[in-house]
C-alpha cells in the first residue's frame, strides 16, 4: 500500500485502500498499523485535519481495532 507523508509529530505516513477500506498508519517510531473497515470519508477527514495526531488519537485509535504489521 502506498502511503503519503503527513506533517505530524507522531505519524510519518498514511495509506488507504478504498476497495478493502483499510487504513495504514506509519508512526515516527517505525511501527506500522492497519485499521480495517475505515470509511473513505474518515480517511479524507484524517488527511485534511489541521492536527493529524489529534485526529488519529481521537477518531482512529479509539474507534477502530488496529493490528501491528
Amino acid at each position: 500500500m502506498e502511503r503519503k507523508r503527513v506533517n505530524s509529530s507522531k505519524i510519518r505516513s498514511v495509506g488507504y485502500d478504498e476497495k478493502s477500506q483499510t487504513l495504514e498508519v506509519e508512526l515516527t517510531n517505525g511501527q506500522v498499523w492497519q485499521y480495517p473497515k475505515v470509511y473513505p470519508e474518515v480517511y479524507r477527514r484524517f488527511m485534511a485535519a489541521p492536527n493529524p495526531t489529534s485526529f488519529f488519537e481521537d477518531r482512529i485509535a479509539e474507534d477502530y481495532s488496529g493490528k501491528r504489521v
